[in-house]
């Protein structure tokens, strides 16, 4: 079993509020979660207004599929219309048992 996961940083150029904030992450963490089946969250910065960090988790039993999920994630984040723009992005593949 392999674990995928993956780190993404966003900058929300035009956020004025935590509560603005609030609602841009949580229809990127909608949208990804449903279109892909994996598990997301924010993970850091939050007490940032214009930064956002979100973790993306995917299990496999490929690595090779594990790292084209998440990269087809931080694809479709950087090239949706979200309020966001996408700054930098990691994935590491861990084998589990």
């Amino acid at each position: 079993m392999n674990v995928g996961v993956c780190r993404i940083t966003l900058r929300l150029p035009e956020n004025l509020s935590l509560k603005g904030k609030r609602q841009v992450v949580k229809s990127i963490t909608s949208r990804v979660g449903n279109q892909f089946r994996v598990s997301v969250a924010e993970v850091s910065d939050h007490d940032l207004w214009q930064m956002a960090t979100i973790g993306v988790a995917c299990v496999s039993n490929s690595k090779r599929h594990a790292n084209e999920v998440l990269s087809k994630v931080a694809d479709f984040v950087a090239h949706s219309r979200f309020e966001a723009e996408l700054v930098d992005y990691e994935i590491e593949i861990l084998a589990v048992f």
